[in-house]
């Protein structure tokens, strides 16, 4: 028994399963290809069809969402407008979901979505605190099937071919390894990673032609073991494409590397050593930190194409020039709307439903907190990111950030976004190549009793720079680069409410030690980059001192 077939409960219905279909042949794999991606780039010359789908799955979802325990609770009625919609259910947290979650893992049916759940991936984000899991139905599957193929298409169509369907496609991610929910016999459900749960129902066929590194390692969990053995396995095959998050491509990339320059040699780039090679599918994290170093090991003339996916659903994927944001997947199941970041305030998220706006009413420049409703039953879920339109027609955007990870501890409103961006132009002019970095608030409090403070920086480079980086002056043109970012950061730092901000250049493997002890090293982990407050920040410190003594 292959792991595909050990890893299926005995309830996963066998039909209509894509992974049941026969093996095509490649050669009729590449031809199908070929005629997608030409009906791609038609579909993407013409207008976008984005807010008549947008409606249509609203329709299909609300009758589905009815017909449950919890659509009927929040008044989701089959038929209903957007606006009854609107005005009657109420946004909800994952923590508001929970319970029901807990119903369906003990097999019971029609709770958030019609029938049983038999899996669930396992998802702690960014944020520091309680695991998340999250229904995936048969319908779910299908939903990340369309948008990763819409996905792939979206790039064979702007570069205007289809020759990346040639070569075998490596995903860098989590471990396809199930854990059994304990204690709800006779049901079966299990969990585990999405990138895993996903690989591990593809279609026979492009399992067969394009999936790397096989099942075998795929189930892997032991971080620096699979990396030496999708190295083993993959250097003499013809790789066209590689996806995964930058900090975990650049990770295997140096052991591809390294391996193939044994003897002497200087490293080669992953273009010689897979000439075939030429896109890199990156998304879980913005990659401008990580660009250089990933154009350096991969090779010169990889195209990078970035994808917006999340464990809730898949957001949005790049058809056009990076600068022109992500194309919003409205055509693929999911029902989004936006709350205007200006109105976003989650200790009054039940009065916030009416606040939403549906894809025909967002505006271009404005930032958005990301509201799903998902065939797994979903009920305007909040999932914790901030997007920004590009455009409106079509629907594009950019990921600017986390509800829960900003910078307000001062009244600042600073987003990932503008820390990322201005740690870029300073390190961009010095030369220096970022690792990662995390920043916090550093409370002060002045004679009068005011509570006051300023933004420490924690930031691990990379040895070797040309210029030597000390904390004082960087700190200084951190400040510069923010203060023109950033409006209200201005005028706190202008009136006085912000002193400086203080910049603290840590040892090589402090932020490896701090992911390894919350269990995000590897796969598609993420480190938050910033916080209102100093859960990470004391922790980091604690690393520091400790690889000090």
């Amino acid at each position: 028994m292959n792991a595909l077939a050990a890893a299926r409960p005995a309830q996963w219905p066998e039909a209509p399963s894509a992974a049941a279909m026969p093996v095509l042949p490649k050669s009729l794999l590449t031809l199908g290809a070929s005629l997608q991606t030409a009906r791609m780039r038609r579909r993407l010359a013409q207008k976008s069809a984005a807010v008549p789908a947008q409606e249509q799955t609203f329709r299909s979802l609300t009758s589905k969402l009815a017909a449950t325990s919890f659509g009927r609770r929040s008044g989701v009625e089959s038929g209903m407008t957007y606006a009854g919609f609107q005005a009657r259910v109420p946004l909800h947290t994952y923590e508001q979901l929970a319970p029901s979650i807990e119903r369906m893992k003990r097999g019971e049916a029609d709770v958030l979505w019609p029938g049983q759940c038999s899996f669930y991936a396992v998802s702690s984000g960014t944020t520091v605190g309680r695991t998340k899991y999250l229904p995936i139905t048969a319908e779910m599957f299908a939903h990340f099937k369309r948008a990763g193929l819409d996905s792939l298409l979206y790039y064979s169509a702007r570069v205007g071919h289809a020759r990346v369907f040639r070569g075998r496609h490596l995903f860098l991610g989590g471990s396809t390894t199930l854990t059994p929910v304990p204690d709800v016999e006779p049901f079966i459900a299990q969990t585990g990673d999405l990138s895993g749960l996903t690989a591990l129902h593809l279609p026979k066929s492009i399992e067969h032609h394009l999936y790397e590194p096989g099942t075998d390692i795929a189930q892997m969990s032991d971080w620096p073991a699979k990396i030496a053995a999708i190295v083993a396995r993959t250097r003499p095959l013809d790789i066209s494409l590689v996806a995964g998050i930058p900090s975990w491509l650049l990770i295997l990339a140096e052991a591809l590397r390294a391996d193939a320059a044994q003897g002497g040699a200087s490293p080669p780039n992953l273009q010689e050593i897979w000439p075939n090679l030429e896109c890199l599918v990156h998304g879980g994290v913005p990659s401008g930190p990580f660009h250089e170093d990933l154009r350096e090991a991969f090779g010169p003339t990889v195209n990078f194409h970035e994808v917006y996916p999340a464990s809730e659903g898949f957001i949005a994927a790049q058809d056009a020039t990076p600068g022109e944001g992500l194309r919003l997947m409205a055509e693929a199941g999911l029902f989004f709307e936006f709350v205007p970041m200006r109105e976003f305030d989650e200790a009054r998220l039940p009065s916030l439903g009416a606040k939403a706006v549906p894809l025909a009413d967002v505006q271009a420049g404005q930032d958005y907190a990301l509201v799903l409703t998902t065939p797994a039953g979903l009920c305007r879920y909040v999932i914790g990111d901030v997007v920004r339109f590009i455009s409106t027609e079509p629907p594009r955007l950019i990921y600017v950030g986390r509800t829960q990870l900003q910078l307000s501890a001062f009244g600042e409103h600073v987003i990932e976004k503008e820390l990322t961006d201005s740690l870029l132009a300073v390190c961009h002019e010095h030369g220096w190549t970022i690792v990662n970095f995390h920043v916090a608030p550093l409370f002060t409090t002045s004679l009068t009793g005011q509570n006051r403070g300023r933004h420490e920086w924690w930031i691990e480079l990379r040895p070797g720079t040309v210029q030597t980086p000390t904390g004082v002056p960087m700190g200084a043109q951190l400040d510069t680069e923010l203060r023109a970012r950033n409006e209200d950061y201005e005028a706190k730092r202008k009136g006085g409410g912000l002193e400086p901000p203080v910049v603290r250049l840590v040892m090589p493997g402090v932020f490896e030690h701090w992911m390894r002890h919350h269990g995000k090293w590897g796969g598609q982990s993420k480190m938050p980059r910033c916080r209102s407050d100093r859960l990470v920040a004391d922790e980091l410190a604690q690393v520091a001192r400790f690889n000090a003594d």
